[in-house]
Formats: C-alpha cells, structure tokens, sequence
C-alpha cells in the first residue's frame, strides 16, 4: 500500500513538473537574435502538420509541443495557411495567435507618381514577393478583372506604398490601387471649382497626369493647371511635350524633335485640339487636386527657369520674352 502510495505520489510529482516545463516553455521566446525566420503552413494543415512545416523550415520547435499547445488552447483547426515570419522574441503562444489571425509576412511595393502603367506593371511583374499570375494577360484583358467601367488602365491606379501578405495575387495590388485612385478621383471631383472645361472626372484625370508630368515642383502644379485649363477655355492647343512623348510609345528615345511634334497621332496635342484620349500617366493627389482647382491665373504660357521653376505669362509677347530671357541665352 505505501508503495503504491509512493508511485501515485511521484507521478503527480513528475506530471506537476511537467506541467510547469510546459508553462514555462509556452511563454519563452522562440529565438532572440538573428533574422526573421519564414515559413509556410500549407492550406489545409493542423496543429501537427504546421508544426513539422514550421521545423524543416528551420524554425526551431518542437513539432509535438506546438500541437500540444494547439490542441489545449482549442486552436488546433484554427490555423490560416499562408507565408509567415518568426521574428526575435516571439514566444510559442504568440506563434499559435499569429498563425490563427493570419499575420502574415508583409512585403511591400511603392508605385511613382508620374508612371505610366507600362512602367507599373513592370515593377509589379518584378515583385519577388508577389504570385505572378497576371503575367500573360494584355492591358484591356487585365482591365477586364478590375473594373467593367474602363478598358484602357492608364492613369486609373493611385501611386502610393502599398503593402500585402508575400505570396498575394497580384491582381490584389491592381485591385487596390485601383480602388484607391477612384476613391480620390470622386472625393476631388466633389470638391473641384466651378466651371471647369471638364465633362466628366476622368477628363480631369486626364488633366491631372498632363500636370504630373509637367512639372516636379509641386509648388507649380496650380499655376500648370491654370495655363492648361485657360488654353482650354479658348479653345487653344494645349501644346504640352509630355502628350507627344506618350502618343510615341517606344520610338522615344530621349530626344524630342521638331518632326515629333509635326507627326500626328491621337496624343500629339500640337496636332489636335482639346485633351488627349486617356491619361498619359499616374498622377498623385497633388496633381489631382490641381486639375479639380487650378490657381486664379490668365497665364496662357510658362518656360522653364532653367532652376527647376516656371516663368508664367499671360500673353505671347511676354511669354516669347521671357523664352529670350531664359533659353536663348
């Protein structure tokens, strides 16, 4: 009797202990130095597939005590699939919480005020981090998953840092960039002056990337607005170097020529009245903002200072004067 007395006595003992390892070990970093660690959990995986996943991905756990945890804390079929990172200090609890609210590792990708959609999406194609799964559709193909409004992408996605879980579709970027570029279109259309020469927000977005490309002094954007909306007005060519650069595509090569600018093509605003078909860029809020509400000005004209900054005028005499002034010198 005292011995098995004795043999109940150690085993409580022994499974008290056990019990205060376990404690210990849930609430003790994983790591404490180094990089983050990644790994995925594949979908349709529990408490015990993920904790294999998680050890030949070089996370070090211990496979049966990450589903021991899994299974008292009820969350062993709670686990999201997806790419993680194991960061310095996280302790096992906080592992399982993580892979159950689907903290995944983030990546990042900034889109340039000012690109065209050619250039974004090769930024996005060469995106490490993203599932290339939009590679072999065409522009009007790709436009077709966004949105049933618009055919031609150009200007119609927001420059901005964008992040995302690594592995995301890159039609999440598109989408959401997208979403974001029509959020402020309709927010600055609300707002923009009266009587502006604009049947519809997307020829003010058109106007905006002219601006986005006109200038990098954010300073200008108003008073570039200005000329362009006062040409409009009149009826005047809007005469802008950046349409005719666009309407060349890939024949640009660096250089535009006097012949460029007598070549017509559906850009060339040196050519033809009134705004180009499409934006010719991605244009930032800024630029946005201008075109909704340009600067009260008469100036007809601009030239570039040869300092960064314009020189405005409001007729030709003054204009053709101060072309003497700053580039003929």
């Amino acid at each position: 009797m005292a011995f098995i007395t004795k043999t109940i006595a150690c085993g409580m003992i022994a499974a008290i202990a056990a019990a205060g390892g376990f404690a210990w070990w849930v609430q003790e970093p994983i790591t404490t130095e180094g990089d983050p660690i990644e790994f995925t959990i594949s979908k349709g995986s529990g408490a015990h597939a993920a904790g294999q996943q998680m050890a030949e991905a070089g996370v070090p756990i211990q496979p049966l005590l990450f589903n021991l945890l899994a299974r008292v804390t009820s969350r062993s079929n709670k686990l999201k699939a997806g790419t993680y990172e194991l960061k310095p200090g996280t302790t096992p609890m906080k592992l399982v919480e993580q892979l159950v609210r689907g903290e995944f590792a983030q990546e990042s990708l900034t889109i340039i005020e000012g690109w065209t959609f050619r250039q974004m999406r090769a930024a996005i194609a060469a995106h490490r981090g993203l599932k290339h799964d939009t590679v072999e559709l065409s522009d009007r193909e790709l436009m077709s998953r966004i949105s049933t409004e618009y055919k031609n992408p150009e200007g119609l996605f927001f420059p901005d840092t964008y992040l995302f879980a690594k592995g995301s579709s890159e039609l999440d970027i598109y989408r959401k960039a997208h979403s974001s570029l029509i959020q402020h279109l309709v927010t600055a259309w609300e707002k923009r002056d009266q009587n502006l020469p604009y049947a519809n927000p997307y020829q003010a977005l058109t106007m905006a990337s002219i601006v986005e490309k006109e200038t990098g002094q954010k300073s200008e954007r108003t008073m570039i607005a200005a000329v362009f909306v006062n040409r409009l007005r009149l009826g005047m060519l809007l005469q802008t170097d950046p349409t005719v650069i666009y309407g060349m595509g890939t024949r640009f090569d660096g250089n535009i020529r006097k012949k460029d600018l007598e070549t017509d093509t559906p850009y060339n605003t040196y050519t033809r009245t009134g705004l180009p078909p499409t934006p010719i860029s991605l244009p930032g809020l800024q630029s946005l903002t201008a075109a909704m509400s340009p600067a009260k000005s008469g100036a007809l004209y601009f030239v570039a200072r040869g300092n960064g900054t314009s020189q405005f005028s409001d007729n030709l005499t003054d204009h053709n004067r101060a072309v003497n002034q700053y580039q003929r010198q």
